[in-house]
């Protein structure tokens, strides 16, 4: 059992004190697997206080002094790799190789770009008529979710170190042990103490508590749009800096001059990957009405073929929803759309079949596609952040364009085409912070973010760097 009863303040783990406590839950099994303390206000306001005095140090230091704890992270999070994975695995019920090779590796990827980053941005420019100068913002607020958990603490811890930010991190109570584990490697890599805190607790807490505090300089938050919304208005009165990234409902676009038995297989797995719980999954499938019949009949096959179960064994596709809250949602979702929409084509409210008595009460539920969709259906226009696809048939290129942009949100899209005629008017009008084309992977370099309600700012690389930035001119007669 984990016994999580200590938050990272000042350079050292403190007792929690007397405080509230929420279980640890494994997904897969429904089973507790240890607990964590539920932080306050005090703790937030002591690690805040942690923070902002070590900033009168930490920001002077210089680019080769924080390349040094970035590098001496990078290589003691190679050496925890494979605890990191198992980590993510019990905590959030993620295949076991789908944990090693794709969530823990996010981690070795953004410390890496972050160095990178670190070592081509010019802190200082002599421009014509004046000196451009980066410097960083002050303490900064982390707020991180469940779903890739070391990914978005990665892609925000070291850019803020390389920026000689400090910071508090409050990463998800449900996904705490990778948390603990990134938090114990920053300690051994003798980051100065202050620069790096974390307290554990819940957004209505700690993370409000976090949001409006007036010695915090910047949020940086991802999660749903809804919170959001609450964290943008607590950090208004006092001006902070917010870089958010939130919700999608991202369009995959097929034109009908593709190979549909080689790429629908793939789109679908764009939507099921993570058990559909990511920001960028490709939720709506937009194809040619003519061809809607076959799709379904490829995208069906393709969904059949997966497994869902234990995340231990090496054959699993999908595992669990990773909280009981989620996985709540999701099924509420699918039993409303079921009592008012026609059945969906595979998958739906019901349990998943075959799984053996050690899972039978984890958080499940079978893939499911809904097909023959107007963009009015509720699964076509809600984020459901589950392996939930909807298809949508379209009649001409414009009509998938207005399909596509008809969404709060605009986060990825994803394009399947042979003619760059198409393609480059679709990148063109597809209004979102990222185009995929033809299956291209994500840039580790490139800025991940979106337009609308998917948020503001930009993550990854040099662009990730400089949200922690301030930029001063320095004008001299």
């Amino acid at each position: 059992m984990h016994k999580l009863n200590q938050f990272y303040i000042n350079g050292e783990w403190q007792d929690a004190g007397i405080v509230g406590h929420l279980e640890i839950t494994n997904p897969a099994t429904g089973g507790t697997i240890g607990e964590i303390a539920m932080g306050n206000a005090d703790h937030i306001n002591q690690a805040v206080a942690a923070a902002k005095e070590a900033f009168k140090t930490f920001s002077k230091t210089t680019k080769k002094e924080r390349l040094g704890y970035l590098e001496r992270m990078l290589e003691l999070y190679n050496e925890r790799y494979d605890d990191i994975a198992d980590a993510i695995r019990q905590e959030m019920g993620a295949p076991k190789e789908f944990s090693k090779t794709d969530q823990a590796f996010t981690g070795r990827r953004h410390i890496t770009t972050a160095i990178e980053a670190l070592k081509n941005i010019p802190l200082s420019e002599d421009r014509e008529g004046y000196q451009l100068r980066h410097e960083p913002i002050g303490v900064c607020g982390l707020i991180t979710p469940w779903n890739w958990p070391i990914n978005q603490i990665a892609c925000k811890v070291p850019p803020a170190i390389a920026a000689g930010c400090t910071m508090v991190l409050k990463p998800s109570e449900f996904s705490p042990l990778s948390a603990k584990m990134f938090a114990e490697i920053i300690h051994d890599s003798s980051v100065p103490k202050g620069v790096f805190n974390m307290v554990f607790g819940d957004g209505p807490t700690v993370g409000a508590t976090l949001s409006e505090h007036p010695d915090v300089d910047m949020i940086s938050f991802t999660g749903s749009t809804r919170a959001g919304i609450a964290i943008a208005q607590a950090a208004a009165p006092t001006i902070k800096r917010v870089s958010q990234e939130l919700g999608g409902k991202s369009p995959v676009i097929l034109t009908d001059d593709i190979d549909l038995e080689k790429v629908v297989p793939n789109c679908v797995w764009l939507c099921m990957e993570n058990t559909g719980q990511s920001c960028n999954a490709g939720t709506r499938l937009l194809v040619p009405a003519k061809l809607h019949d076959q799709v379904v009949d490829i995208a069906v096959k393709a969904t059949a073929g997966y497994k869902t179960g234990n995340p231990l064994e090496d054959d699993t596709d999908i595992g669990p929803l990773a909280n009981k809250g989620q996985f709540e949602k999701v099924k509420a979702i699918l039993e409303e759309a079921e009592k008012h929409y026609p059945k969906p084509v595979i998958g739906g409210a019901g349990p998943v079949e075959g799984l053996d008595a050690d899972h039978e009460n984890g958080f499940f539920v079978k893939p499911t596609i809904y097909a023959g969709l107007d963009n009015d259906h509720m699964i076509a226009k809600q984020e459901v952040f589950g392996p939930v696809l909807a298809i949508l048939p379209y009649e001409t290129l414009d009509e998938a364009i207005e399909i596509a942009n008809d969404t709060p949100y605009g986060l990825s899209s994803y394009i399947y085409s042979n003619d760059d005629k198409t393609i480059n008017r679709l990148t063109s009008e597809l209004r979102t912070g990222m185009v995929h084309v033809n299956g291209a992977s994500l840039a580790p370099m490139g800025p991940f973010g979106g337009y609308k309600q998917s948020g503001n700012g930009r993550e990854w690389g040099q662009f990730g760097l400089e949200e922690f930035l301030e930029i001063k001119s320095v004008l001299k007669k």
